[in-house]
């Protein structure tokens, strides 16, 4: 089976700055992809040419197996796209955006399924203009799944989400991949990327810099662990490669439970700082955009 999404040397640049610098990048069919990066590292521009809307200076693109570029009006039946954000509907009502929108697609989801799921229901009948930023959020979701893609991009998805509307939609993205649907996702959220896929890349300065499961990124299974326990009322903490072993020699001493013993490694979010630091302090050259 091919890639849902395959880049090879892409590149582009705004008049002398290089947004995107030589990136190869394959996105398998069915899998959750988290694509991360600092603000101006390139993602958007990738994210745009491979929905089509913006131009490729060089390299090689395809999406759904066709060049977004030359892609024929069916194509767009194929893919879902959710923006960082959408406006001019403030008159009309979820529902008839949605509606209207589902007619564009051959095999659409029902209307009133897509606003279930995106906890919509309550605010059908309801003009845009009178909704709140996650419920504006939450009808962006909506429309970017309504036609019922085989490819969806998601650009900062849960900007303006209460926690516990996070993990809703983050339970809604398992069932569409669950029903085969790959998705691409852009977050500033290091635990969603965390939850959600099932690999990440790290883009910078226009390149990719890293690309793993979300444990395994950038050596993070292999870093230094921290093993701390509470020992006569005072917090013990041990640095170590080999924390299994530590912890079975405190089980040991201590004859079966260890007293609140916490374990941890490097986070994601440690790990992602630690991989572009040398890109955004401008150790390494190139300019992204």
């Amino acid at each position: 089976m091919q890639p849902a999404i395959r880049i090879r040397g892409l590149t582009k640049s705004y008049g002398t700055r290089r947004a995107v610098d030589g990136l190869d990048l394959d996105v398998e069919a069915g899998e959750i992809f988290a694509l991360l990066g600092p603000n101006g590292a390139g993602k958007t521009t990738t994210v745009e040419i491979l929905e089509g809307f913006r131009t490729r200076d060089a390299g090689e693109v395809s999406v759904l197996g066709t060049d977004p570029h030359r892609a024929p009006a069916r194509w767009r039946d194929g893919v879902g796209i959710v923006m960082q954000s959408s406006g001019g509907l403030d008159l009309l009502t979820p529902r008839e955006v949605l509606a209207s929108a589902a007619r564009a697609y051959r095999h659409p989801r029902q209307v009133g399924e897509v606003m279930d799921v995106t906890g919509l229901t309550e605010k059908a009948g309801s003009r845009i203009v009178g909704l709140s930023g996650g419920q504006r959020r939450r009808l962006d979701v909506a429309l970017g799944i309504v036609g019922r893609p085989e490819l969806l991009f998601l650009d900062e998805p849960t900007t303006g989400f209460d926690p516990q509307a996070r993990r809703d939609f983050w339970g809604l993205i398992r069932t569409l991949a669950d029903e085969g649907t790959t998705i691409l996702l852009t977050t500033h959220y290091l635990d969603e990327a965390e939850a959600l896929a099932a690999r990440v890349g790290v883009i910078a300065a226009g390149r990719l810099v890293a690309l793993d499961t979300p444990m395994n990124l950038g050596g993070r299974h292999e870093q230094v662990a921290t093993v701390s326990w509470l020992e006569e009322g005072v917090r013990r903490t041990l640095n170590t490669s080999t924390p299994t072993a530590e912890i079975a020699a405190l089980a040991a001493r201590f004859e079966g439970e260890i007293p609140e013993l916490v374990v941890t490694r490097p986070t994601l979010e440690e790990t992602y700082l630690r991989l572009i630091a040398p890109h955004v302090s401008g150790e390494t050259p190139g300019v992204a955009a």
